[in-house]
């Protein structure tokens, strides 16, 4: 294509916040002969505005670097470098530009025009360097490595390829270097393991150890060290080693390749069971690669990524990535103005258990507040406080924090058997047994002891917040706080509004939600609220498939094609049977047969068997001989496809009731929560788009639950 095509497309992002490229000529020493032209990326904005690469930016660098392209072939310039603004190096593309691509023709373009604009950064006729000063995600991290050397500064995060997780490949050239650069092996540990975890990234020392970058420099004085550095590069004095460089054509590096290869696709498998296009393709590019010059290579990525822009999962995942956690995840749906919470300087946690051990743990860590546990008796509130000790060691130990934090947070937290303790308290929780009359007695004893002002918060699971407060005298300041187990890891939390809670409580909940790094979530007063409702329909209907007769290993694996973290009866294991029965049992109460309560599931209870499936040191699955006793099974088996369906449209079914009622503003809410509260995937978007998807929403409701576009391809029906 041609630089005229380049920007006609260009110009059909006319609202691109445009990353531009600014060029400063360096006097570098005697010995590296010369000028030395350092490209800073910048978009003029605040460290809250990260860089992106739309195609207008993208344009911009590639004109930049063709001019010094000219520059060097007339002997101007020893040298080029490239970093970013404070804090960014670049944070990869422009998601929004790329979702509105409508046709396959613009997405190839898109993709031609990154390479085209990186071809000629790795071909200045000089070296290049990439000074890597803060985060490097997707093509930030490719500008850097189509660079010839690259410095890291050690306080650099989130340096990251991405593109599984987000539904592409790495494809201006990421795919192709980064496994010559650092094998194969640490290749697919980048572009596979690390973004199907969590969409892990690497920091500034561990990309350096990788050999990703050549040298390392503390950040306070980074860019002086790294033009330093690069002048010794230039002269000579300095040759960078690359002890994990790889040529993928020798015989023992193809055998390394193809098992790095192998055993990506089985990670893949058992993250996602294949149910999401990127990941595969991922590996499918890096394995044919490897015998194809970086040009074929680049051919194959542009076709590549035109065909995963038009895909549903591509943008499934930018709707949840972006419109979702990135933008609606901070702007909560009905939440009150920040300006009426109230300061909290002492927090009280009821209980002294597990989850009260973790709630302390995250108050004392992240609020830096005094946090009191108080449970019946002092064996109970010392083990709680010695949970919290030990856990801040380990933290400690994995130098996940400083010793004075340590110390600090220790201090912080203290217990107590009398709640005469929570007398100065501005927010107290209660972590007990979710016994509706025990929560009942908790908070009327509670109402004695703490101020007027003082806002009372329940972590239930499924009880009703609006019964909780209905013999309080202040019932207004009773508030919802529902955390997700882990709770140092889930980053949802359901802020539950019984009738009567005021906007100050309200807004106090929200604002401590932020302090504590969590996504608060407005949801009405109703049973179990969304997560657990939700995730209870689906076990309830698998759980009834396996009841009328259909196998466990059919019932357990027929979500598979959905891509879930896991099984509904591992799911059931990991909640407790109990747990789980006693939930159902609430939802049964409220909403009749829609929750059937499983007999079989009691008898295993009330046998103490704590899951279905017992695995065997080969990794297989089996049901023993004296579970099946206990359990009687009707004779109406389903087959896959209808575990499958059934579950589907029970799932519009409850989903559409539950937006009738008012239980959150809007299905983007109900994907928040799924996505940040039961990991629920990126790839479906949550699960309204992959209902729309699949038909059962117009199935089971007549309508869709977003309009075509929102989380599809533009125009798409």
């Amino acid at each position: 294509m041609s630089a005229a095509d380049f920007t006609t497309f260009a110009g059909l992002f006319p609202g691109e916040t445009v990353t531009h490229s600014y060029v400063q000529d360096i006097q570098l020493p005697a010995a590296a002969g010369g000028t030395f032209a350092l490209i800073t990326l910048d978009n003029d904005l605040d460290h809250t505005k990260p860089t992106t690469l739309g195609p207008n930016t993208l344009v911009e660098l590639g004109t930049v670097l063709e001019g010094l392209r000219e520059r060097a072939a007339r002997g101007e310039i020893v040298g080029v470098g490239i970093t970013g603004k404070p804090y960014y190096l670049v944070a990869g593309a422009d998601l929004s530009a790329v979702k509105s691509l409508e046709e396959r023709e613009q997405g190839r373009l898109m993709a031609q025009l990154g390479h085209d604009a990186y071809s000629t950064l790795a071909n200045l006729g000089v070296p290049s360097f990439a000074f890597i000063n803060g985060a490097a995600l997707g093509g930030g991290l490719e500008v850097a490595l189509q660079s010839t050397y690259r410095t890291v500064s050690s306080g650099a995060g989130a340096l990251a390829l991405p593109e599984a997780f987000i539904g592409l490949v790495p494809g201006w050239g990421g795919v192709y270097i980064l496994p010559r650069l650092i094998g194969p092996e640490n290749a697919v540990r980048v572009m596979i393991e690390n973004p199907l975890s969590n969409n892990r990234t690497l920091s500034g020392p561990q990309a350096f150890d990788l050999g990703i970058a050549d040298a390392l420099f503390e950040p306070a004085d980074f860019l002086e060290q790294s033009l330093a550095w690069a002048a010794k590069v230039i002269s000579g004095e300095v040759v960078p080693e690359r002890a994990k460089a790889v040529d993928p054509l020798s015989p023992e590096v193809a055998a390394r390749w193809s098992a790095a290869i192998k055993a990506g696709r089985a990670f893949v498998e058992a993250k996602t069971s294949n149910a999401a296009p990127a990941p595969a393709k991922v590996l499918d590019v890096m394995e044919a690669s490897r015998t194809l010059s970086q040009a074929e290579s680049a051919a194959l990525e542009c076709e590549t990524l035109a065909d995963l822009m038009q895909t549903d999962e591509f943008r499934s995942t930018v709707y949840a990535f972006l419109d979702l956690v990135q933008k609606r995840a901070k702007r909560p749906a009905g939440a009150p103005d920040r300006k009426l919470a109230r300061p909290v300087t002492k927090i009280g946690v009821v209980g002294a258990g597990l989850m009260a051990g973790q709630l302390a743990l995250l108050f004392a860590r992240q609020l830096m507040v005094p946090v009191v546990l108080t449970d019946i008796d002092q064996e109970r509130v010392d083990k709680g406080v010695a949970y919290v000790h030990a856990e801040v060691d380990k933290l400690l130990a994995r130098k996940r924090i400083s010793q004075d934090a340590a110390n600090r947070t220790r201090a912080l937290v203290t217990g107590s058997v009398s709640k005469q303790a929570f007398v100065d308290a501005d927010f107290v929780i209660e972590a007990v047994f979710e016994e509706l009359a025990v929560k009942k007695q908790v908070f009327a004893e509670l109402e004695a002891i703490v101020a007027e002002d003082c806002i009372l918060a329940t972590n239930t699971s499924s009880l009703s917040v609006t019964a909780m407060a209905e013999d309080l005298r202040h019932p207004e300041r009773l508030v919802g706080f529902h955390f997700f187990n882990p709770v140092a890891v889930m980053p949802l939390l359901e802020i539950v509004r019984a009738p009567r809670t005021d906007d100050p409580v309200l807004a106090t909940a929200f604002e401590l939600a932020k302090a504590l790094k969590k996504t608060g979530v407005l949801v009405k007063d109703a049973p179990a609220f969304v997560v657990n409702r939700i995730l209870l329909r689906l076990m309830g209907e698998v759980t009834a498939a396996f009841d009328e007769g259909t196998p466990a290993e059919v019932a357990d694996n027929a979500l598979r094609p959905m891509g879930l973290p896991m099984t509904p009866f591992t799911l059931l294991a990991m909640v407790g049977l109990p747990v789980a029965q006693h939930v159902q049992e609430s939802l049964h109460d409220a909403f009749g047969d829609r929750f059937p309560v499983s007999t079989n599931l009691q008898k295993l209870i009330d046998n103490g068997v704590r899951t279905l499936w017992v695995e065997g040191q080969d990794g297989t699955r089996s049901i023993p001989d004296s579970t099946m006793s206990l359990l009687s099974l009707g004779s109406s088996p389903s087959t896959a496809d209808q575990v499958l369906r059934r579950t589907q449209d029970a799932l519009a079914e409850e989903i559409g009731l539950m937006l009738s009622e008012g239980v959150v503003a809007g299905p983007e809410d109900i994907d928040l929560c799924m996505i940040l509260g039961a990991g629920w995937p990126m790839f479906l978007g949550g699960i309204t788009p992959y209902l729309d998807r699949v038909g059962a929403s117009e199935r089971v409701n007549g309508k869709r639950f977003l309009p075509p576009g929102t989380a599809s391809r533009p125009g798409a029906v």
